[in-house]
């Protein structure tokens, strides 16, 4: 015989969620300083001494906080910043540049100038290690980065 669940029992409480945090110091004694004191209470997923450093982990782990020194070396907090919110951008730009769309075409389309566009395209190429838009182009078409039923 079975007995039904009793309507007035607490559920039982869900797993707890811990939070996941990335920790961006150049000082590394004060990285692990910090780590030790969260490690009770938080997931560390990541540490970074730089921007680029921070940036790439941020954008690997995709953490619920970072904790942040503002005054890194090689542009500081702001860089970090910066270097993820361009990062979004810059996909943006090549998804419309691989699809052969001229620069101001592009423009329009994200509502941003001509001239941010060629700055993005120019970034790309550069952290790819292209020398232009067509070989950009090609390279993202071999990537598989132009899904069919996109608008053309």
């Amino acid at each position: 015989m079975t007995t039904a669940p009793d309507p007035g029992a607490t559920p039982p409480a869900p797993a707890a969620v811990r939070t996941r945090v990335v920790l961006v110091d150049d000082h590394q004694l004060f990285r692990a300083g910090v780590r030790a004191e969260l490690a009770q209470s938080c997931d560390v997923v990541g540490e970074a001494a730089t921007p680029a450093e921070a940036a790439a982990v941020i954008a690997r782990t995709e953490p619920d906080v970072v904790l942040l020194d503002v005054h890194l070396p090689e542009g500081g907090g702001l860089a970090v910043l910066e270097a993820l919110r361009e990062a979004p951008r810059e996909r943006e730009v090549l998804h419309h540049l691989a699809r052969g769309y001229a620069y101001k075409r592009i423009a329009a389309r994200l509502e941003i100038s001509p001239r941010t566009v060629e700055a993005h395209v120019s970034s790309v190429l550069r952290k790819l290690q292209l020398s232009s838009r067509h070989e950009l182009s090609h390279w993202a078409a071999t990537r598989g980065l132009l899904e069919t039923g996109d608008d053309a």
